[in-house]
């Protein structure tokens, strides 16, 4: 499949998704183009597949929308009870990530020794929009930002916020994901306070090297011998 095919039915598949989160939560296009904001247009040029949205847009949506990004990675519906968040002024957020994103793009770039020509080459995207995108001056469209990075073997997961408000909630959010993943005697066991000793020499333990865990590990048969 060659990358412009790839890009549009991404684009298609994004509209349906942003979709589905919207109706789930019980938002209005308005609400949502707001809360990231873009113009009542695009956005709905975005849940019609016409237009994506950039990482830091769809991060803002997802925190605006409370649900976990992978959801755009993902073929499940959403339920629909989710909680209006306080509000963040998401327009710097945006810009500051947009230019984090168009710095990070050009370092994907620079460490794999490609240059715009050939990455233009490669992906079927002008040089003139690569320039703007790593300068930070227009957000990238996801499915191109997916393109260039596949050119790169670079990984989206490494561009998703991590510091920030929302990238801070994304983390909570994951942590509660794997949580409910463990299984159920891991998890009650998790959730007693009187547990939480044994939890803390876990973690301990798991920093120390293989010598020293040894050498405990004597201390311990020395004891109960």
């Amino acid at each position: 499949m060659d990358s412009k095919t790839q890009i549009t039915i991404r684009t298609k598949k994004l509209g349906v998704l942003i979709r589905d989160a919207r109706l789930a939560a019980r938002r209005k296009p308005s609400e949502c183009a707001q809360a990231i904001g873009v113009k009542n247009g695009i956005f709905r040029a975005y849940e019609d597949g016409r237009k994506a949205p950039s990482l830091p847009e769809l991060e803002a949506l997802v925190y605006f929308l409370d649900l976990p990004i992978d959801h755009f990675w993902g073929k499940e519906t959403r339920s629909d009870d989710a909680p209006p968040h306080e509000k963040l002024d998401l327009s710097k957020l945006l810009a500051v990530r947009q230019r984090k994103i168009g710095a990070l793009l050009r370092q994907e770039r620079n460490n794999a020794s490609v240059s715009i020509r050939n990455l233009t080459q490669e992906t079927g995207i002008s040089g003139a929009r690569i320039k703007a995108y790593e300068l930070g001056e227009r957000p990238i469209p996801l499915p191109e930002l997916e393109v260039l990075l596949q050119a790169l073997n670079g990984r989206i997961a490494t561009f998703f916020d991590r510091n920030g408000p929302i990238g801070q909630w994304l983390m909570n959010e994951e942590a509660i994901q794997h949580l409910l993943e463990l299984p159920e005697e891991i998890r009650q066991f998790i959730s007693q306070p009187v547990n939480r000793p044994y939890l803390e020499l876990a973690i301990k333990l798991s920093s120390m090297s293989r010598d020293k865990l040894r050498s405990v590990a004597e201390d311990i048969l020395d004891i109960t011998l």
